[in-house]
């Protein structure tokens, strides 16, 4: 039988780690993940330091489960609302959108989670740096699977070179995240709109598959 003393211990320290990972998040996001601390959020969110050390131990440990839980907040707001929709290049477009969109509307306070500290630790090597740039190579892997699936439906042209549209499609949105950060100027998102739009109307087996503007 389950202890329900257990249980509820469990419960709340369950609750504690993701106050705590949702709090780190928007830091890192804005001032890196090295302006974390286990002490500065815990003093932050009123919670015990002992309970908050207990939860991560060390603070690259704190890096490496912040890392995570943006991992889920970004597969859930730009990857996941996508993935029922029907293989092709509409499919690869609401994707583009939904990225312009989690960065446009701040879903984290510093724009692009995955831009902001990947510019931190890209010279830094370690565990840290190994969770980012795999979880760069996850984001890479999925834009190009999706041009694959729109290449197998036959919505793109069939000498389409995939690699390096899915490089062109990534720096037009990343380009648009680190403008309007720098500038703090939303009509760059709009451009990138339309340069994703063209250039996917560019390579497309029949573009009225994709809105005209």
């Amino acid at each position: 039988m389950t202890d329900p003393t257990t249980d509820g211990r469990v419960q709340k320290g369950n609750e504690t780690r993701r106050l705590v990972l949702g709090r780190a998040a928007e830091i890192a996001s804005v001032e890196g993940l090295a302006g974390l601390s286990l002490g500065r959020l815990a003093t932050e969110l009123e919670l015990s330091k002992s309970g908050v050390f207990a939860l991560f131990g060390s603070k690259e440990e704190l890096q490496l489960a912040t890392v995570r839980a943006a991992q889920r907040i970004y597969l859930d707001q730009v990857v996941e609302p996508v993935l029922e929709l029907p293989a092709g290049v509409g499919r690869l477009w609401q994707l583009c959108l939904r990225w312009l969109e989690y960065s446009r509307t701040r879903v984290f306070a510093g724009g692009c989670f995955f831009y902001a500290v990947g510019a931190e630790f890209d010279a830094q090597p370690g565990r840290v740096r190994d969770a980012l740039a795999a979880g760069s190579r996850a984001w890479h892997r999925t834009v190009l699977d999706f041009l694959e699936s729109a290449l197998a439906a036959g919505e793109l042209h069939p000498d389409a070179d995939l690699e390096q549209l899915t490089f062109e499609l990534v720096s037009f949105l990343e380009y648009a995240n680190a403008m309007s950060l720098l500038h703090d100027d939303e009509a760059v998102y709009a451009r990138a709109r339309r340069s994703v739009l063209l250039l996917l109307r560019s390579e497309a087996a029949d573009e009225s598959l994709l809105p005209a503007e």
